[in-house]
């Protein structure tokens, strides 16, 4: 109503009251008609002047919401609650997400939530110094009306719903694909051979009443094995080519295929060769400068290769005799290992020489004819260049060998083919039956690996991977490619360059270089592979039903193909990747990152963007910006600003100054920090173009995103270590410095974050 109107509305009254109601003649002590005409004037006049004031304080509160830090706008919490999502997909994550806690309810339960025990150990817990009131009684309505079993942490008394890791999520959805019935799949289709592959994994039964014969029939194909009282007739060099051609096995060093790093624009492939992984135990020794065999490791490492001489049928009168000179020679050969901080400091990494070269300096290997074996059917000449990461090793280990050579039949050449049999047995190991599989847990525990045991099957998956990786790559991009995994993507890269630009960079020169360079990559979802390459692939594999060993021998083969496509090929993509990574000019995103219950078509976006779109954003910093803090003053002083947010929370206001963050510390913080404003300023942007997002358990909009991104914030990433509180405090943060939440987060009528300075 403005004052015309008012105006327009009083005069008909006043008419009227001096029609009807005036008397004739004006009796003393009344008012002035004139008087009470200019009363009206006035109360009008302050009345507009308050509505236009009351109009220009609304419009500078709007601008100053539109024009806040975080750049976002409440539009999305003031309409009126959408329809909720009701696909199967978004109902199992209701039924999650009810469970966990909500920030906005529950926000004593939500402060002094921790992601576990093992959060103690990291620094300063968020819930110091603050009371701790939890709605118990609530809680435990919740577990009984879910029936269903939340995990509590005792210490904390926080009630945790976890998610799996992100690899434990796309190992569950990769099994959830083998585990569905072939359908229409031919009888030769790759997708029916790696279901078949899985399901020979699955079959324990058949798999323990193979005992060990399959690996002697491998034995016995090698040219036997004179601890087995077989006569042998090849050179170690043709049982060397076998063993790393057809069965993976590198005993004496080992073989893989990248790029040369100082050739930063090259991205040509190079054979590259290294020390092998020793099966023995071993310390280094920083003064002689040499590796050595672990005094309270020995005696187990020798129970556990006795115990495998006798699984294989080795006579007890020349078992031990076998076992000592195998131990002897594998103390030998390790002498000369070291571990990669020395390689780093002696600089031995990277050193190119041909192949003819390498035939001088390690002239008992036939280094020509074993790498022709590996990468067949390709041409290898001697005039190719290889990269070596330990030079004097592999001197030492020609020297070593040849030493050994040169003794008699039983304590030489025997001796040497043991070696390599034992390492073929540690690659097929996983196929065979348990008491071998025990044997070696049993090692693992006796050294220390305390570690659970992994289901049979995930370690399936594992094993089904090592074949058939690019295509289990591509079944899931069947899944998971969808219109709104491209808006993600989409949305989410043009948000994080909106948030670079408005950074405080040291120099202009800084700002260029980074803007320019995530300007010139392009975001893409993983690419399809060629089914025809695919069946090409394939087309030769064999599966067994009955035969998990057989199957094991037929990927290795597989294996074999694919490292033969690493050296012709200057980019072979990550398939199993779970993370973003570079390809030239694109950033490459691979399939298994868009899985449930992180990603769906059908969720509410809030839910995509909060939950997945915050790990993209985290991942997308470490990726393109690792060493940022070098060339802007953005992360010092933003997480210094976070920082002071949570010490006045926890310590109180007057304790901001009392602790400080180390360089890496801070970085980490702006980095988790700018991946959720990254992440909420998306949304906001996809919200504009899509008004309809739905509801989830009466949760929409701006406070779904937050509550999906408080159930991810425990995501185990390889930078967690240096968050000294838990990443969900930066709601708190958000909610202070702007007006997206839906409630104040207080805890007994305080505020949990004292007023301060926008971040």
């Amino acid at each position: 109503m403005n004052p015309s109107s008012v105006a327009t509305a009083a005069e008909p009254k006043m008419q009227s009251m001096t029609i009807e109601d005036t008397p004739t003649a004006a009796q003393p002590g009344d008012p002035k008609p004139f008087a009470w005409n200019k009363c009206v004037k006035v109360v009008l006049v302050l009345l507009g002047f308050l509505l236009f004031a009351m109009a220009i304080g609304l419009g500078l509160h709007s601008l100053k919401q539109w024009k806040s830090p975080s750049g976002l706008h409440t539009l999305a919490n003031t309409r009126a609650a959408p329809q909720p999502c009701r696909s199967p997909a978004c109902l199992k994550a209701a039924d999650r997400l009810s469970l966990a806690i909500d920030p906005f309810s529950q926000p004593c339960d939500y402060f002094l939530f921790t992601c576990g025990s093992s959060g103690a150990t990291r620094g300063r817990q968020r819930g110091k110094g603050i009371p701790h009131h939890s709605n118990s009684g609530e809680g435990e309505k919740t577990k009984k009306r879910h029936g269903r079993r939340v995990e509590t942490d005792r210490e904390n008394d926080t009630l945790v719903e976890r998610l799996p890791d992100r690899k434990t999520l796309l190992q569950e959805s990769i099994r959830e694909i083998l585990e569905t019935a072939e359908g229409l799949d031919s009888l030769k289709s790759p997708e029916r051979k790696a279901r078949q592959f899985y399901r020979s994994c699955m079959n324990t039964d058949s798999i323990e009443s193979q005992g060990s014969e399959p690996f002697l029939k491998v034995i016995q194909q090698l040219g036997g094995w004179s601890a087995l009282g077989q006569r042998t007739q090849t050179d170690i060099n043709s049982t060397l080519a076998l063993l790393m051609g057809q069965y993976g096995t590198f005993p004496f060093f080992s073989v893989f295929v990248g790029k040369d790093p100082n050739q930063q624009h090259n991205n040509t492939p190079y054979i590259q060769i290294d020390q092998p992984d020793f099966q023995i135990p071993t310390e280094w020794d920083d003064q002689s400068e040499t590796s050595k065999a672990k005094a309270l490791s020995l005696r187990p490492f020798l129970s556990s290769s006795l115990n495998l001489l006798t699984l294989l049928g080795v006579p007890r009168s020349s078992r031990g005799m076998s076992n000592g000179l195998y131990i002897a020679l594998s103390s030998e050969l390790a002498k000369k290992s070291s571990p990669l901080h020395h390689r780093l400091q002696t600089n031995i990494l990277y050193q190119r020489v041909t192949i003819r070269e390498l035939q001088t300096l390690a002239p008992v290997i036939d280094w020509l004819g074993c790498l022709k074996a590996t990468f067949h059917p390709l041409a290898i000449s001697e005039s190719d260049s290889v990269l070596l990461h330990n030079l004097p090793y592999i001197v030492h280990m020609s020297g070593t060998i040849s030493k050994w050579l040169l003794k008699n039949d039983v304590m030489g050449r025997g001796t040497i083919q043991t070696y390599m049999i034992l390492s073929l047995l540690h690659t097929l190991l996983p196929a065979l039956d348990s008491r071998f599989r025990e044997t070696q847990r049993n090692l693992s525990v006796a050294l220390g690996n305390i570690e659970e045991e992994v289901p049979r099957w995930k370690h399936c998956i594992q094993t089904t991977e090592r074949g058939f990786d690019v295509l289990l790559g591509d079944m899931v991009r069947d899944r998971t490619a969808h219109r709104e995994t491209e808006e993600l993507v989409g949305n989410l890269y043009s948000s994080l360059q909106s948030k670079l630009t408005d950074l405080t960079w040291r120099d202009k020169e800084s700002r260029n270089s980074v803007l320019k360079r995530v300007k010139s990559l392009t975001p893409r979802f993983m690419a399809q592979t060629d089914k025809q390459k695919l069946a090409e692939l394939y087309s030769k594999v064999v599966i067994s039903k009955d035969s998990y060993f057989s199957n094991c021998l037929q990927s290795l083969l597989i294996e074999q193909k694919r490292r033969t496509q690493l050296l012709s090929q200057s980019f072979q993509p990550d398939i199993m990747s779970i993370t973003p990574f570079l390809s030239g000019s694109e950033i490459i995103f691979p399939s298994g990152m868009f899985l449930p219950p992180l990603f769906h078509p059908t969720y509410p976006r809030a839910l995509n963007y909060g939950g997945l779109g915050y790990m993209m954003a985290k991942d997308l910093l470490h990726l393109l910006l690792p060493d940022l803090h070098t060339e802007s003053g953005s992360p010092e002083s933003v997480a210094a600003c976070v920082w002071s947010h949570y010490i006045s929370a926890t310590e109180g206001p007057g304790r901001v100054g009392a602790f400080s963050l180390s360089p890496t510390q801070k970085l980490e913080v702006w980095m988790q920090y700018t991946a959720l404003q990254v992440a909420l300023k998306a949304y906001q942007n996809s919200l504009q173009q899509h008004q309809n997002d739905a509801s989830l358990t009466g949760l929409f909009h701006t406070h779904l995103f937050l509550n999906s991104f408080t159930q991810v914030s425990c995501d185990p990433y390889p930078y967690r270590q240096l968050m000294t509180f838990e990443p969900s405090f930066l709601v708190s943060v958000i909610c202070a410095i702007s007006d997206l939440c839906p409630s104040q987060m207080t805890c007994q009528k305080k505020p949990l974050v004292a007023p301060l300075d926008i971040c």
